[in-house]
């Protein structure tokens, strides 16, 4: 039977390669079909569902500095995709909004997303929401932990 330490590792490393296959094989389906990777994905993706997004909201979504979101965001909106709105609530931020194009964008890409995650996930619809139960859990423990959270 293997030690605890072991489980522990032999756990990250399946998670660590999952996700990165996943995220390879998602975002050359996203770049052939939409000319965009998972990076601009996720970010519009979340631009979309988050009401009064700014750079700093996207930032602690992904776990990433504010300065690479904001450099990434500078490209969404030279491409059309995202604007930005002066802050109301804090005239040092600016809230994040998605254009028609982007609108459109990111609803044809998250059916890619889905229809490729479909092909590629060969488990049965109660193992995916049991793997999905325990991959919440394990995140809003690391999150309420502020766990992994980039410094600046």
């Amino acid at each position: 039977m293997a030690s605890t330490g072991q489980a522990h590792l032999g756990f990250l490393d399946d998670l660590v390669r999952c996700e990165t296959r996943l995220y390879n094989a998602l975002n050359d389906r996203l770049r052939e079909r939409h000319g965009i990777v998972m990076s601009q994905f996720e970010a519009l993706h979340l631009i979309r569902t988050s009401p009064r997004c700014r750079v700093a909201d996207l930032a602690g979504a992904v776990a990433a500095g504010v300065g690479a979101i904001s450099k990434g965001v500078d490209r969404l909106e030279a491409k059309g995709w995202v604007r930005r709105l002066p802050n109301p609530a804090d005239r040092r931020s600016s809230l994040l909004l998605l254009t028609e194009t982007g609108e459109q964008l990111v609803a044809d890409a998250r059916h890619t997303c889905e229809q490729r995650l479909a092909e590629l996930l060969d488990i049965t619809p109660e193992e995916l929401a049991a793997t999905t139960r325990t991959l919440s859990k394990l995140r809003r423990s690391l999150e309420a932990g502020q766990v992994g959270v980039p410094v600046g």
